[in-house]
């Protein structure tokens, strides 16, 4: 799961980076609206958690390019912000959840787990079904007859990447994208592993799915012949 974490107090943003990176979430950091905002345009995300009070304004007024460009994504603010007027409006301009500070990491984590079992207008579905692998969307895992595959989570990122586009190419910047944060710096050849060992991985555990390179063009998920 790829999160946008639109937080200006750096140290908090800290502490919530590492305890979602611990829970296997890539993370993008924008500390203002205008890099938020950029970040939302050009960029793919399961999730953004939004504080309101940012140095270039409320961060209430990101909704509705969120909305926009991404109708569906969740959003859950979280704010310091915690007065019931305050809330109301986070709520009526467009967020799923109003989560006001300080709160605990379970709650938070509760929380996320809550608007992403809510149906979306993407129609998504909780889980995605190929060959014998099973991608549940909602806790972010992949199983084979029940067995749960123990995959990194860049590797998870670029399975269900392609498990959710099953049968059609999906280009290799869209991959990248969705896998890796804007501060990562990514080697040319870091996709391709990633895709040898899901190979490899999914061989060993009897997935009967096969992945396709599409020369110069992306990789391609599906069920084995």
């Amino acid at each position: 799961m790829k999160v946008l974490l639109v937080e200006d107090e750096l140290e908090f943003a800290d502490t919530l980076r590492l305890a979602l990176e611990q829970e296997r979430f890539i993370v993008d950091h924008a500390a203002s609206l205008s890099v938020a905002r950029e970040a939302a345009i050009t960029g793919t995300y399961d999730l953004v958690l939004l504080d309101r009070t940012l140095p270039d304004g409320d961060g209430i007024s990101l909704l509705a390019t969120l909305r926009t460009k991404h109708p569906g994504l969740p959003v859950i603010i979280l704010s310091a912000r915690g007065d019931v007027l305050d809330r109301v409006a986070g709520l009526d301009e467009g967020a799923d959840d109003y989560l006001v500070k300080p709160f605990a990491a379970d709650e938070m984590f509760a929380r996320i787990r809550a608007v992403r079992r809510r149906p979306s207008e993407r129609n998504e579905t909780d889980e995605v079904r190929v060959g014998r692998l099973v991608l549940d969307m909602i806790n972010d895992e992949a199983s084979v007859d029940g067995v749960r595959l123990e995959l990194r989570r860049r590797e998870l990122r670029v399975l269900a990447s392609l498990a959710k586009r099953r049968g059609r190419t999906v280009l290799r910047e869209s991959l990248e994208q969705a896998v890796y944060g804007f501060d990562d710096e990514v080697q040319s050849n870091t996709l391709d592993s990633h895709i040898s060992r899901l190979r490899r991985k999914l061989t060993e555990a009897g997935a009967h799915v096969e992945i396709h390179a599409i020369r110069g063009v992306g990789y391609l998920l599906k069920a084995a012949s």
